[in-house]
């Protein structure tokens, strides 16, 4: 299983205002739409290796599907625990990217899986290239997901990555 890089105590800006944090439920769609976005960038690495195994393309729909309205937050949920399946017998870029679009369906169940999927996004990319570039790579990734943060979650995000930096693989230092 992936590692768990959620935080000990809760943040309430990732809990909904009906479960009594202050997440407006329009920016958890924001967060979801967001992490499925980062998730996919990624899936290529995933889809190379298994290219016959649609788990994690079907969490990064069911993320996006929830957004609509389409199906319930645990069919999301469901869908993300199935993508994380398909990591099991992994490793490196396919594994970090199955993870990935795990994380982007679990979005719908705990917002702050949000970041879960963009760092594992991150580490795909760098587990991608050889070397010395694999550090450049993260740092490009880390970019790309930056500069398609909606406006309304920009902030919130960029303060989590800050604070779940560490925790994360200190993958959001780009």
């Amino acid at each position: 299983m992936p590692v768990v890089i959620l935080p000990k105590v809760r943040d309430p800006r990732f809990v909904t205002i009906r479960r009594g944090g202050t997440l407006t439920d329009s920016d958890h769609r924001l967060l979801a739409l967001w992490a499925a976005s980062c998730a996919e960038h990624v899936l290529e690495l995933f889809e190379s290796v298994r290219p016959g195994d649609s788990r994690p393309r079907a969490a990064i729909e069911h993320a996006r599907a929830w957004v609509r309205g389409e199906v319930k937050m645990m069919q999301a949920r469901a869908a993300g625990g199935h993508a994380m399946g398909a990591a099991r017998d992994l490793r490196g870029a396919a594994r970090h990217a199955a993870y990935a679009a795990g994380q982007a369906g679990a979005v719908a169940h705990v917002a702050a899986h949000e970041l879960g999927a963009a760092a594992y996004a991150i580490k795909a990319a760098r587990a991608a290239v050889p070397g010395a570039e694999s550090v450049a790579a993260g740092q490009r990734e880390c970019r790309w997901q930056r500069d398609r943060l909606p406006d309304e979650i920009r902030e919130l995000v960029l303060d989590d990555q800050r604070l779940r930096n560490e925790i994360c693989w200190s993958v959001f230092d780009c």
